[in-house]
């Protein structure tokens, strides 16, 4: 830390441009390790997994830690993307979050940009569990949704529980585990486990990219079955 510190100094004053970019690199790069160096200490020394401004990436410092509780990927990293769908496979909308929100926040939002984009409210919403609470459904029902389809694992309610087992909710259910599947694709046929473009705007031009490739495909196919 001392000779880049001492190495960006002498570099100040040179006018050679490989040289000033070096300077530049150096001085992103400086406070960035400063900064690991600080939470390094906390964590060995003191046990403090929680430091103010963690970074995980020095390459990429908004990298978030992204904890699913799944089995295979109990911890990832990166940037929360949601994805939201309508029929047809077709993606109507997508965001790159700067910090990773509760799934509960992102139901009402998403409903109001379909709101936005088409008019009017969805006759039906689907999401999983994470996006329920009460007050979602209240809130998606009084935007004009007549169906929402978001399972409460938890309740105790007897005419909560008979609800999820009716038919239209079930098919709904399994309507947006079929676009759990647009994500799978997104990444495998489109690349978007790794975005290929540096920070946040990157990523959000590179997720762009492959949700316009992948609704191309789509229209594609729908409009190819249409002519039949």
């Amino acid at each position: 830390m001392g000779q880049a510190k001492k190495f960006s100094a002498e570099l100040v004053h040179k006018r050679r441009a490989v040289l000033r970019r070096a300077q530049q690199a150096l001085d992103e790069m400086i406070p960035r390790v400063q900064q690991v160096m600080r939470q390094t200490r906390q964590r060995v020394l003191r046990g403090n997994t929680r430091a103010e401004g963690k970074i995980v990436s020095l390459f990429e410092p908004e990298t978030e830690v992204i904890r699913k509780g799944k089995a295979s990927k109990p911890t990832e990293f990166g940037k929360l993307v949601k994805i939201q769908e309508a029929e047809d496979q077709i993606v109507t909308h997508y965001e790159v979050y700067d910090q990773r929100p509760s799934d509960a926040e992102l139901l009402t939002p998403s409903i109001e940009k379909h709101i936005q984009q088409f008019g009017h409210a969805p006759s039906l919403a689907a999401a999983d569990t994470g996006f329920f609470s009460a007050a979602n459904e209240a809130q998606a029902q009084q935007l004009g949704v007549k169906w929402v389809a978001v399972p409460s694992q938890s309740t105790k309610s007897a005419p909560r529980k008979q609800t999820q087992k009716k038919r239209w909710f079930k098919k709904a259910q399994a309507w947006r585990t079929g676009c759990e599947g647009r994500i799978s694709v997104l990444k495998r046929r489109h690349g978007l486990h790794r975005s290929r473009y540096k920070g946040t705007h990157g990523m959000r031009r590179f997720v762009g990219l492959g949700v316009i490739a992948d609704n191309l495909h789509h229209l594609g196919t729908a409009l190819a079955k249409r002519q039949k």
